[in-house]
């Protein structure tokens, strides 16, 4: 009897788990563009994604930079708001993305940085609450862009999605990426209608000043 809770308990949190994961799926769909469709926005909101060792960042950080960095040059948005972890000296991912994105021509005074989006959560929120972003493209990868999306609607910023999959990842590295949203999921549906955290917040620090 015990064995057969056990195992209802199991297999109702992992269809939990899996339901969640297709409800924003479906969610985010329609909110998904193509580069070339992209709807205009004032900002675009470019995700963290890790940096090597040598402070330079990953291949999927730089295809993030550069698909927003295509945007910005189409004319579909007026600023980048680089957002990623910087909680320690040596680990700057928005200067890291800040430094990629000039070298593909993108000017200084058109990039924001957001040094404590330490997840996508954190990000999301203080893009309303400090930078006073209402409405965004959402840069990230295809694994990723359904929690970002559901996330940043969730807590205040109009998004639609860009997907920054701009060459072959490897199956390997997909199949973790996928795997890890499941649990990172629900923690966003946690996040989001129970605990209600606070990320680390400050002084306003407008985009558009009025």
């Amino acid at each position: 009897m015990l064995f057969k809770l056990l195992l209802y308990l199991i297999l109702a949190s992992s269809l939990t788990v899996l339901l969640l994961r297709l409800v924003t799926g479906i969610y985010a769909a329609s909110r998904t563009h193509a580069l070339a469709d992209a709807p205009a926005e004032r900002v675009a909101i470019v995700f963290g994604a890790g940096l090597w060792r040598d402070g330079s960042p990953t291949p999927v950080l730089r295809d993030r930079v550069a698909t927003a960095a295509e945007l910005y040059f189409n004319g579909k948005v007026e600023k980048l708001l680089m957002s990623g972890d910087n909680s320690v000296v040596t680990y700057n991912e928005p200067e890291a993305m800040r430094q990629y994105a000039l070298s593909l021509g993108v000017p200084d005074e058109d990039i924001v940085l957001d040094y404590a989006g330490r997840r996508t959560y954190d990000t999301c929120y203080r893009a309303r609450a400090i930078f006073g972003v209402e409405s965004a493209i959402l840069v990230t990868q295809k694994f990723h862009l359904p929690r970002a999306i559901f996330l940043c609607n969730a807590l205040g910023v109009t998004g639609v999605g860009v997907e920054a999959d701009r060459r072959y990842y490897l199956k390997r590295s997909r199949f973790i990426w996928n795997l890890r949203e499941l649990p990172a999921t629900v923690g966003a549906f946690v996040d989001v209608y129970l605990t209600k955290p606070l990320p680390i917040l400050g002084n306003q620090e407008p985009i558009f000043p009025e």
